[in-house]
């Protein structure tokens, strides 16, 4: 599974670095991305982290 995030909506709300630190964090630039690729129980947590998004910004491919 492979998750991704728009930075271009991103509002650097820090949910789903709250939700998944094991593949979210917040870069560089400020805005969120996906460092790590969800496996295992943590796509469970990328799952939550992707719906809880204020601005749907994550997506999560196979």
């Amino acid at each position: 599974m492979k998750a991704h995030v728009d930075k271009s909506g991103c509002i650097a709300c820090e949910l789903c670095v709250e939700t998944c630190p094991e593949v979210f964090r917040i870069g560089d630039d400020g805005l969120a991305e996906a460092y790590a690729e969800p496996d295992g129980s943590i796509k469970d947590k990328a799952v939550t982290a992707r719906d809880n998004c204020p601005v749907a910004v994550i997506s999560l491919e196979d």
